[in-house]
Formats: C-alpha cells, structure tokens, sequence
C-alpha cells in the first residue's frame, strides 16, 4: 500500500484498506493493526487488562452495541448496560470503528481510566439520553465458566438439585472448564442442568463446538457452513460421547450471539435440549483470518453458519421454544412453591429469575415424560 499509494505511515496505509473493505457493505470484514490483533488473541485465551465491556457491531446499523459486562468488572461497577450504544471513546466518535477497534481503545494499562459516552437504548434516537462515564480498568481475567446448585421442589414435593452453568464467553478453556464443573455438581448429586448463554457475545468458534459434544453423542451435526455459492458443508462429531445425559434446559436472549447461536442451534436441533428465553442476536458469519507480515490481520467474510436443521442465523437468529414472559409465569407454580417453602429472604437471585423459574418448569416436564416413559 506504500508503495502504490502516497501514504507516509502504516496508519495510513491501514485507513486506505479500510476503506476499500468498507465498500463491501459488511462491517466484520476488517483489517486491523498488529496492537489490535494481538489483543484480539490475548482476549481470547482469557486474560487482559480493560473494562470488562463485551460490545459488538449492530448487524443492520453498524452501531457499536454493549452485549453484556463481566460480572464485577469495573463496567459492571460504572452501571452500564446490556443495549446501549457506545458513540465515544476518550472524546473520539465511534463512526466507523469496528468492534474490535474499539474494544482495543478500552483495553489499556490497569491503574488507567477511559472515558466513554453512551446512548440509552430505551430512546437511541435522542441526544439527551447520551452520558458520560469514566472507567478504570483493571486485570481482567476471562473465566468463561461460574456454577451453582439451585434447590428445587417438584411438583410432586421432592427436593431435587439443578445444576446451573453460565458460560460467559467462549476462550480456550471452555470446554475444559464446563467439564469439570459438570464433574463437581455429580458428585453433588445433581440430575438435570440449565445452561445459560444469555449475554454470551461468542469467542473462539472451535470451543463452541467443543461445548456442543460435551452434552451431544454419536456423530451428530453440530451446524452447517454455507460458501457464498450457496453450497452447504456439515460440520459432525466423530463418535462422540456425552458427559452427561442428564435433561438440559438452554438459556438465550437478545445478546446471545456467535458461537453462543451455534451451540444452542446444536443442542437444539438434535433434540438435547429445549431452549428458554428470547430471539438471539443473530451473527452467523464465518470469518478467515490471515496474519500479515506487519502484525497486522484480515478478517474477511467468507461465508455464513446454519442450523443443524439447515435454518439461518446470521441476522436472523435462533427463537427459543418458550419465551420469558409474564403469561408463561403467571401460569406456573414454581414461584409460589418457593414462597411457601421458604422465607422470601432466603431465595437466591437465581431462583428468583425468571427464566430459570420457567427452565425449572420446562425441566419437570421433562422429568415427567421420563418417568412416564420408564
């Protein structure tokens, strides 16, 4: 690009390709500098120095939008949340800027702060809903996998353990991690599993896929490829052998997106499990990456992820079989049960959540069926 072009730094140089990859309409075919590239990496094997800010580029709009905050990250701390927009960085405006350019200008030296402005997602049209926040960054480190066992009482009265996993993102260790916790909670006698993916902006697709055959067996497909010829390639386990075979209920929402879409359309659509929530994301687009001799690293789009049952989800995303809603819960029990089986001081802020309340529902169900069965 120096050579053909009159440009007097790599910077510019890297300005001028962006703007050739602009015209190709799709905001995640990108280079990005060396620095940036070696964050990306860094980010996903788990470990660096930031907020603790998950943001993706808005599908239709381009927009920089938060997906979710590490729990207890300095994010986290400042308030901000899951929906709104991200339009500057340390007084820069974000038009323009991919993702990843933008969490590399979050990242820096802990003991650092960065300033960000953004836009409420209840009224993104309005300057008046744009704040200002300052927000130290720290070590982060990215643990994919946190665990717990929830009580539950069965509609027939027994106490019964659901083992709870929230996976958070998907790095090098998320598979490993998710087995191991699912080891710990069957020696806690544990017998059923909610998974939860909301808030889950992807990571390291490889790993996804991994997650998928810890609950899958046999050689089934997790998802299918599709080239920009139209023509479809299935992605399958080799002899697989689940982990466990325990009845698994999914959680997914709206920031549920990438490999978090590809796995539960693998569970899914191989009857593993029902999933819970609301519609995802919708980002199923497969990118190679090429590492050039600077450093620096092209991501291009070179063709798109499908369903085991061969449906979209590239801006389309997955719908769960049963939504979070308040009909759903005012039909069910389980909340009263907890009510009356303990103090309300007493009820953990996972059984306090919906959607697990529904989960649990959708669990005994299946519970059911099985005995029904034997």
């Amino acid at each position: 690009m120096v050579e053909m072009f009159p440009l007097r730094s790599a910077d510019a140089a890297y300005g001028k390709i962006k703007g050739m990859l602009s015209t190709l309409g799709d905001p995640f075919t990108r280079i990005i500098s060396p620095k940036e590239y070696q964050s990306f990496r860094i980010g996903s094997e788990g470990n660096l120095q930031g907020v603790g800010l998950f943001i993706n580029s808005e599908p239709k709009t381009g927009h920089l939008v938060v997906m979710s905050c590490i729990e207890g990250s300095p994010a986290d701390r400042a308030g901000i949340h899951e929906g709104e927009e991200l339009v500057e960085i340390n007084g820069e405006k974000l038009e323009g800027v991919d993702s990843e350019a933008a969490a590399q200008k979050l990242r820096g030296r802990a003991g650092t702060s960065v300033t960000v402005k953004l836009k409420s997602a209840n009224d993104p049209g309005s300057d008046f809903h744009i704040r200002e926040v300052e927000i130290p960054r720290e070590f982060i480190k990215l643990s994919p996998i946190s665990s717990a066992i929830i009580p539950h009482r069965t509609p027939d009265g027994n106490l019964t353990k659901t083992g709870y996993v929230k996976l958070s993102a998907f790095s090098q260790t998320a598979a490993s991690d998710m087995v191991n916790a699912i080891h710990e909670m069957e020696n806690e006698d544990v017998h059923s599993y909610i998974l939860d993916l909301r808030n889950n902006p992807g990571g390291l697709v490889k790993a996804g896929l991994d997650v998928a055959q810890i609950w899958l067996d046999g050689d089934e497909t997790l998802v299918y490829t599709i080239d920009r010829d139209g023509i479809a390639e299935p992605i399958n386990m080799i002899d697989g052998h689940a982990v466990t075979r325990d009845p698994l209920v999914v959680l997914v929402n709206e920031g549920s997106a990438s490999a978090s879409e590809i796995l539960a359309g693998a569970l899914h659509d191989n009857g593993r499990a029902i999933l819970v929530g609301h519609r995802t994301f919708g980002k199923g687009k497969i990118q190679s990456v090429t590492e050039l001799q600077d450093g620096s690293a092209l991501f291009v789009t070179v063709a798109k992820y499908l369903s085991p049952s061969l449906q979209e989800i590239d801006r389309v995303g997955i719908a769960p079989d049963v939504q979070c809603t308040t009909d759903i819960l005012s039909s069910l029990s389980t909340q009263a049960l907890i009510k009356t089986t303990r103090s309300a001081s007493s009820v953990s802020p996972l059984e306090a959540d919906s959607c697990i309340m529904v989960a649990e529902h959708q669990l005994d169900v299946q519970r059911l069926i099985n005995g029904s069965a034997s």
